[in-house]
């Protein structure tokens, strides 16, 4: 069977984001820098084009909110950093927007062939809309991949950070769409004796033995 660099070397969740050391518009940023947070790593298809524009711009709105959750944001294209820097300012000048996070001027691919960004269906000198959110051991927890076309839903990002950082603390499990201050799902009974109990507990908010909420 042939092997494709679709298929090579990819990430993989809930294993260590693959390692990089890549020239950004803050200078030179190494996942190691990233240590103790988490991160965003998304990347576009191209500088001064309209879709990334506009995704460009949501995430800056919202780094506020990512910075509240201990998060950072860094952005990636197979462009020169020159040309990041001359799209950052022109988004400044154009959309009165100054883009306050780095962005990856990856020209040999390499940090988009490691975390699998390079989609030759879609664009083969080109990195898809992929976006990979790692936690602050460098663990990768969450991959979403958009086509060309259609841009990202930023609060999408905020929301399910939030998610992920509430089951980590709590040992729980979100609902769809959760929200901050929802119930949340609590984990399957392991014993029918853990079962039985759950049903008859007033701490429980149960449609049946397997499908419990809890408050926080």
């Amino acid at each position: 069977m042939e092997v494709t660099t679709q298929t090579v070397g990819l990430p993989q969740l809930n294993k260590p984001a693959p390692a990089f050391d890549a020239i950004t518009t803050h200078g030179r940023k190494t996942l190691e820098d990233y240590k103790g947070k988490w991160l965003i790593l998304f990347s576009h298809p191209a500088d001064f084009t309209p879709v990334c524009t506009t995704e460009f711009i949501g995430f800056q709105e919202r780094k506020d909110q990512f910075d509240a959750m201990n998060c950072e944001l860094l952005g990636l294209s197979i462009d020169s950093h020159h040309s990041h820097n001359a799209w950052t300012l022109n988004i400044k000048e154009k959309f009165g927007v100054e883009i306050q996070f780095p962005i990856i001027a990856d020209l040999d691919m390499k940090v988009a062939m490691s975390y699998g960004m390079i989609h030759e269906a879609a664009a083969d000198t080109s990195a898809v809309r992929a976006t990979f959110i790692i936690d602050p051991e460098g663990i990768l927890r969450a991959m979403v991949y958009y086509p060309m076309s259609n841009g990202r839903q930023i609060d999408e990002f905020v929301r399910l950070l939030k998610a992920m950082q509430t089951s980590d603390s709590n040992a729980c499990a979100t609902p769809e769409n959760w929200r901050e201050g929802e119930k949340v799902i609590v984990p399957p009974p392991a014993t029918i004796d853990e079962a039985r109990a759950r049903l008859e507990s007033n701490e429980y908010e149960c449609t049946d033995f397997y499908f419990c909420k809890k408050s926080l």
